[in-house]
């Protein structure tokens, strides 16, 4: 079944021909050789379209349209679905790559599960020339719960989607599936983790593969990285789009709590956002940045910083009791980061993180919701508590 399986890789670009390269010859070096490579090129010059006939004129399963006008991130990869001729689809950006046996590892889980709709596996981080880090594809992945334990069908599917275990490429999913679903415009930056997240709950088998299958490339030029402290932050718009999701009973240990202070979060996002499109009408350039509790992906000291300072006082963790009124939850001294940004680890075991999620802490008979700040990344933070349930905020 699987050699005779047509997968379509699904492949959006902008204005980045230097890493489209790469990725095009990850897609063709695949050990699984029924596939075509579906392109959808916004960019405003014709860079792209001349590497494209310079490098791949003579590769018959490479379909490339550029789009006049540009469509936009969500509307170029939904074009791109409609396009694809498959049974399956992948898809993967331009400035990540595929490992050679992506697509085989993946296209196998259907032999053992014939009902499946979606498969996925492990994402290695890598630097903007493509090196790998191992050390942070490791907490990137246990940040997601892409664990050994967590290997096999996903019950119930959608958790998937809501804990951000499905990544947001280098999955594969059945075709018919994904053109039902859609690729979301309406929601920004975010709309790779709303596409998994509705993909994850309409399936009905959903399965993680605890095999490295492909490589997310952390560059300046990424669009997580370049709304970084900004009102359009892709974490805060997916933060917004969970609360509000309505979810079966069976998901609701799996969405972040909201709290008094999300709440007042919520209202102070919105003034901000406010305060933009009146600076904007003025014509400031410079639009006021979100407090760092608001943004989860704060520019904060690298790890080897943090290492080589000296301990400090013990800090404490802002939480909220079950009566809902504000209350302090000690944790044990670990150390204080650049800016006086406590890190440290509640009585419970759970690590008092702040990127954007509160742990939800088991303490005696009643439940804390933990928030705090942490000299984590948010692609590295996460609680390592069994009992907690929270789920990181996607990037």
């Amino acid at each position: 079944m699987t050699i005779q399986t047509k997968v379509s890789i699904c492949l959006p670009t902008c204005n980045r021909p230097e890493l489209l390269r790469a990725c095009i010859d990850s897609c063709l070096m695949q050990t699984h050789a029924n596939l075509e490579i579906v392109i959808g090129d916004d960019s405003r010059d014709d860079g792209t379209a001349k590497l494209i006939a310079l490098h791949y004129a003579g590769e018959p399963c490479i379909r490339y349209r550029r789009n006049v006008p540009a469509l936009g991130q969500a509307r170029n990869v939904a074009s791109l679905f409609e396009r694809a001729s498959g049974d399956k689809i992948l898809l993967i950006h331009d400035d990540d790559f595929l490992l050679p046996n992506c697509v085989e590892r993946l296209l196998a889980q259907w032999q053992r599960h014939p009902d499946l709709d979606v498969a996925f596996g492990k994402q290695y981080e890598t630097d903007p020339h493509g090196r790998i880090d191992y050390a942070a594809s490791r907490r990137l992945n246990i940040a997601c719960h892409r664990t050994a334990a967590a290997a096999g069908l996903q019950v119930p599917p959608g958790r998937a989607g809501i804990l951000q275990m499905f990544p947001n490429n280098g999955w594969l999913a059945n075709a018919a599936l994904v053109k039902r679903i859609g690729y979301p415009s309406q929601y920004g930056t975010c709309c790779d983790f709303v596409f998994g997240t509705q993909l994850c709950l309409a399936a009905q088998q959903v399965c993680y593969v605890d095999e490295y299958v492909s490589c997310y490339r952390k560059s300046d030029v990424s669009v997580s990285q370049t709304t970084r402290r900004t009102p359009h932050a892709s974490s805060l718009a997916a933060w917004r789009f969970l609360t509000a999701l309505p979810l079966p009973l069976e998901l609701e240990a799996a969405r972040p709590p909201v709290t008094a202070t999300d709440r007042a979060d919520r209202r102070l996002a919105a003034r901000l956002q406010s305060r933009v499109l009146r600076g904007a009408a003025s014509g400031v350039r410079q639009p006021p940045r979100l407090p760092l509790w608001l943004q989860p992906e704060a520019l904060l000291p690298p790890a080897e910083d943090l290492e080589s300072r000296a301990p400090g006082s013990s800090p404490t963790a802002r939480t909220i009791g079950a009566t809902g009124r504000p209350r302090r939850a000690s944790v044990r001294r670990v150390g204080r980061t650049k800016g006086n940004s406590p890190i440290g680890v509640s009585r419970s075991g759970c690590e008092v993180s702040a990127h954007g999620h509160a742990c939800s802490v088991r303490i005696g008979r009643r439940t804390a919701l933990t928030s705090s700040r942490s000299s984590q990344q948010p692609d590295q933070a996460s609680c390592r508590s069994p009992r907690c349930t929270s789920a990181p905020i996607p990037r």
